[in-house]
């Protein structure tokens, strides 16, 4: 894809984030707007992975860490045709298989189940190793949230993973600067998180989430990156996309009443308009 088709498909994406988060009355809009480029990238670039065989054993595998923004994970595979874009619509909905965490019995696509916060970042480390231990080529790539590295656990497996010299993993932060409670410095600052992942052995690249060229650069420096796992801080804006969502906290786990996402829906459809 070149950077207009992803500029685009990262705008779609965004409508099935609110489309879903929408129709469950419930979820997390606010981090996976931020990341809408993020896990564009991810699934139409970076990832070898085919929907026609989710299970491959050679695959690239990715942990999505900050497992309550699901509704953007799912919005990718789904329009990376792991399944079909109409099932956003029940998104933690009874007896749907799209529940508001990640589970990967029963997603297609879905490496590893995720929700409880700081412990994705362990599988994905795990995933890696075990790449290197068997001679196998896949690489393993995590999204974690800012918030969530005030997570112990985060350091823990990020200490394991620069020990192991773990050249095959890619850990990226999206750095929305807000969490549930506010802002991150205000609850427990992580900054600098860039000097905290140097310290830990790792290869730090900073980016503007939301600049494909910039991601496309990180992800290339990221495999020349040999003897240290990399990771990408990504600065981004809660709620990107849609007006009164960005970089309100309030946005973080709530979603749109009917007129906030007709306001949403037509704030996208904007933006869309104006990349064709």
């Amino acid at each position: 894809m070149n950077e207009l088709q992803l500029k685009k498909t990262a705008n779609e994406i965004r409508k099935g984030i609110i489309t879903a988060v929408y129709n469950a009355k419930a979820g997390h809009p606010g981090g996976s707007l931020s990341a809408a480029e993020m896990f564009t990238y991810l699934y139409f670039e970076e990832l070898n992975v085919d929907p026609a065989n989710p299970d491959d054993p050679d695959r690239d595998r990715f942990v999505l860490s900050k497992g309550h923004t699901a509704p953007g994970l799912y919005a990718a595979l789904a329009y990376r045709g792991f399944f079909p874009v109409e099932d956003l619509k029940t998104l933690r909905h009874l007896g749907s298989y799209l529940q508001g965490h990640p589970c990967m019995q029963h997603i297609p696509g879905v490496d590893m189940s995720s929700g409880s916060l700081g412990q994705g970042i362990s599988a994905a480390v795990g995933m890696a190793l075990s790449a290197k231990i068997r001679g196998k080529d896949y690489r393993t790539y995590t999204l974690l949230g800012d918030g969530e590295i005030q997570e112990g656990q985060v350091w823990e497996a990020a200490m394991f993973a620069g020990a192991k010299k773990l050249d095959n993993l890619v850990v990226i932060v999206d750095n929305n600067g807000l969490q549930i409670d506010g802002k991150i410095e205000d609850v427990n600052s992580p900054y600098p998180i860039d000097e905290k992942f140097k310290a830990f052995n790792f290869h730090v690249i900073n980016i503007d989430g939301h600049d494909f060229g910039q991601i496309a650069e990180a992800f290339e420096e990221a495999r020349g990156t040999k003897g240290c796992p990399t990771a990408i801080i990504m600065k981004t804006i809660k709620g990107k996309g849609v007006s009164y969502m960005e970089n309100q906290a309030g946005w973080h786990g709530k979603a749109p009443n009917e007129e906030e996402y007709k306001i949403a829906m037509e704030d996208l459809e904007k933006a869309g308009a104006a990349l064709c």
